[in-house]
């Protein structure tokens, strides 16, 4: 596909980096031209410099040509700006990055008239997100598929699980069929199992089960939740007021410690329900005023990396029991791994996750593409979702006669109400949703390209 990316700051980049290595004819545009270069270096991408909202500047990219435009740059008024622009020299497909509150609320409204296909907003995803972990605090990461029914998430095996020592085919006492261990990450390294991998303390799981079924099957493999009641949150960020907003609609508490006096004044405006701080929440000794110790979750959301891997390191050494840091800077989430720093958002990683999908869907335009994705296991491996289409060659086929590309594992099938874990006597029917679990390097599309052999399809 022919794609023009305008704004090359923290999503630009890694959106550049995902595009790139899926084999996509990539333009970038920026005003910035040492960060021109620095692509041109790094990425085998073509550049543009100048005013990505220049009529002339988009001419030259090839906007006319291009099958997609996504403008992330650091200004909402650009960015609308830019997709106008893009769609009056005829590109029916543009995407904006868009992060304010009041422009959110208005984009239902705007974007027929503004061209645009859809908007982003990394603030109000990561908060959702963010929220997702908050509800369940075992898990490291939680992800939603088929409508909500079913439902992947990530956790440590702890000390006492059941699951220690244990082979994937001798969970059946356990998991009864109703769950699948999707992948394991295992000092840095993924694993998508076969029935003989053996589980060990310190692992990470990632399973995938019936959404109504998930708490009661973490607990039966020994990983104990508890309720959060109380959370405390350092930095006063867009992404802090969404957080808060569905945290009080939840009647959880909510106290926010932001050090701009004129930021705090706005968030008391917006949240009377939530508990606002002036102050550096940085420092330890407005930390203990203000009951890091009593909280049952601590949320890292101010702009530097550093400051939010300090505060959550330090509230897991008072003893609190959930922490969520927010970065930026991924490069470095490694570095950290075992300071009990147990879940990491990055609100860029989201963001470029929701245009990769909305790529993946395009460039695969038969039926079956992909409708959902997500990065699992520190974006080694990726969930996807899909719908399976009529006149497939694999319908009413079992699982065991088809013949998958390696490392490739049909996680569920949801048909109708009824959540399946599949085994080898089940099969696909037209209509399923289903989740299917790959490498990322393999950039699956379609839900044909999960398969072997694309012609036969059965062993």
């Amino acid at each position: 596909m022919n794609i023009v990316v305008i704004g090359i700051g923290k999503v630009g980049y890694v959106l550049l980096q995902q595009l790139s290595q899926e084999g996509h004819n990539i333009v970038a545009v920026d005003r910035n031209v040492s960060l021109l270069h620095v692509c041109q270096d790094k990425l085998d991408v073509a550049v543009v410099a100048g005013n990505g909202a220049s009529v002339e500047v988009q001419r030259e990219a090839g906007v006319k040509d291009a099958d997609l435009v996504v403008a992330v740059t650091s200004s909402d008024e650009v960015n609308l700006l830019c997709c106008m622009v893009a769609h009056k020299l005829g590109c029916t497909n543009v995407v904006a990055r868009v992060r304010n509150p009041e422009y959110d609320q208005q984009m239902h409204l705007l974007k027929s008239d503004l061209g645009l296909t859809f908007s982003v907003n990394p603030e109000k995803t990561a908060a959702y997100e963010i929220f997702h972990l908050l509800q369940f605090p075992s898990f490291l990461k939680r992800e939603f598929f088929s409508g909500g029914k079913t439902e992947m998430a990530e956790v440590l095996i702890p000390e006492d699980s059941r699951l220690s020592g244990k082979r994937l085919d001798q969970l059946g006492d356990i998991l009864k069929h109703r769950a699948n261990i999707c992948a394991v990450e295992r000092k840095g390294k993924i694993v998508i199992p076969s029935g003989s991998f053996e589980l060990a303390v310190g692992d990470k799981l990632t399973i995938c089960a019936a959404t109504r079924e998930m708490p009661q099957l973490i607990l039966q493999c020994g990983i104990k939740t508890r309720k959060i009641n109380r959370v405390l949150i350092i930095g006063g960020s867009n992404i802090a007021a969404y957080l808060s907003k569905l945290l009080l609609e939840y009647s959880v508490s909510v106290a926010i410690i932001e050090e701009s006096r004129p930021r705090c004044e706005l968030l008391c405006e917006l949240l009377p329900g939530a508990s606002v701080i002036c102050g550096n929440g940085t420092e330890q000794s407005l930390l203990l005023d203000e009951g890091i110790r009593e909280a049952d979750a601590v949320v890292t959301l101010t702009g530097i990396d550093e400051e939010n891997f300090l505060v959550s390191m330090f509230a897991n050494h008072v003893g609190v029991p959930k922490t969520i840091t927010k970065i930026n800077r991924l490069e470095y989430s490694d570095v950290f791994t075992g300071t009990g720093i147990d879940t990491i958002v990055s609100p860029k990683m989201l963001t470029s996750n929701q245009i990769v999908r909305h790529v993946r869907a395009m460039s695969a335009s038969r039926e079956g593409s992909v409708e959902t994705l997500y990065r699992i296991v520190g974006g080694q491996a990726e969930a996807l979702g899909f719908t399976v289409p009529e006149g497939a060659p694999f319908l009413n086929v079992p699982l065991a006669k088809l013949h998958l590309k390696p490392n490739i594992l049909l996680a569920s099938i949801v048909r109708g109400q009824r959540v399946i874990i599949p085994k080898g006597d089940d099969c696909m029917q037209v209509g399923d949703s289903v989740v299917v679990v790959a490498e990322t390097q393999r950039a699956v599309a379609n839900l044909r390209d999960i398969f072997a052999d694309s012609e036969g399809f059965v062993k």
